[in-house]
């Protein structure tokens, strides 16, 4: 798919969005030569667990993340950096970000914008992120937001960009080679695979038809070729054996969950009549700890609306992924922090 330019009101919104970026980038080059060919590198030391080594999950709420226009990012952002700092246990967010990333890294946000506004990650929420990733020293340019297709990127309001500055990019069925592990058979995003050292996992939490919910671990449903094929059986065990190929598992660094407005039924697509207001970020390390504390969080407001809950009994993948040694499961062993 050809790359068309941005005009001056297209960057001037994208550098609002970004918060950092330069109104005056004109002229994009069509290449992405600074994340081609990338070596990876050592994880930083996991800080992402307690003393007694229960996983972390952070949730922090602000009426302030939604406004009349919809989700504000600098509040994003000073939410955002006071979880990664709980999390971590620095002293600040800036601390928190240069402990988990370093600026040699090229990082990747993984959002998600099948179904729409609405039901996706929203743009201020990745942009959020990224701000982050650059107090940690990571350049603009070695930031890729990356979704499946770019049609469903620019219909959730992302602005594709090869060029100067943040990356934003789709994989628009150009595939790796094929990967297996157990039942799961796919090919993988060469931006995950070829592109990147690092992964920051970013999806929205809302509910889903045949998967039960869909957060961190679904998210990857748009990391590779054929994700049709992988909802049978309530997307067990696909869901869990894709998440634990060594590609995705150890390249997450971070997991940050939009869950500003969520969604307790009717989902993947959106049903307003179902969704309410957490103004929320779940933050962690392991993606099924938050995957876990996610249904918690939707079975508790289906139940205030008198809906059935969902439970492990329908979501099946969560004790899958947790035999698979994907991550933790159990809710007494993972140390939820409320801020």
């Amino acid at each position: 798919m050809e790359e068309k330019k941005l005009t001056r009101r297209q960057l001037l919104k994208q550098s609002a969005l970004l918060g950092t970026a330069a109104a005056g980038l004109a002229i994009l080059s069509e290449g992405c030569s600074a994340a081609d060919s990338v070596t990876i590198q050592p994880q930083p030391a996991n800080p992402a667990k307690s003393a007694s080594g229960k996983p972390k999950v952070v949730i922090v709420r602000d009426k302030s993340i939604l406004g009349d226009d919809g989700i504000n990012q600098k509040a994003a952002e000073q939410m955002l950096g006071r979880a990664v700092a709980k999390l971590t246990g620095k002293s600040s967010g800036a601390e928190a970000w240069k402990s988990l990333f370093k600026p040699t890294d090229v990082v990747g946000i993984k959002v998600n914008c099948l179904f729409g506004k609405g039901v996706s990650t929203h743009p201020e929420i990745a942009y959020a992120v990224a701000a982050g990733l650059q107090l940690a020293g990571v350049k603009p340019e070695n930031i890729i937001i990356w979704d499946r297709s770019t049609g469903d990127l620019v219909k959730c309001g992302y602005i594709p960009n090869k060029g100067a500055g943040i990356k934003v990019l789709a994989d628009d069925g150009d595939w790796g080679n094929e990967v297996k592990n157990g039942s799961f058979h796919g090919r993988l995003s060469k931006i995950l695979t070829e592109k990147i050292t690092a992964l920051v996992n970013v999806p929205i939490l809302k509910t889903h038809g045949m998967a039960g919910i869909s957060c961190a671990l679904k998210n990857h449903y748009g990391s590779f070729d054929n994700p049709g094929a992988g909802h049978k059986g309530g997307c067990n065990p696909w869901l869990a054996e894709l998440n634990a190929i060594p590609q995705i598992k150890d390249k997450t660094r971070l997991v940050v969950v939009d869950a500003a407005r969520l969604q307790c039924d009717g989902g993947p697509g959106l049903q307003v009549k179902y969704q309410f207001d957490y103004y929320g970020l779940l933050v962690g390390f392991d993606p099924l700890a938050i995957d876990r504390v996610g249904l918690d969080i939707i079975d508790q407001q289906r139940k205030q609306m008198g809906r059935e809950e969902l439970g492990l009994e329908r979501v099946k993948w969560i004790t899958t992924a947790a035999t698979s040694g994907v991550g933790e499961a159990d809710l007494s062993k993972i140390e939820l922090i409320k801020i």
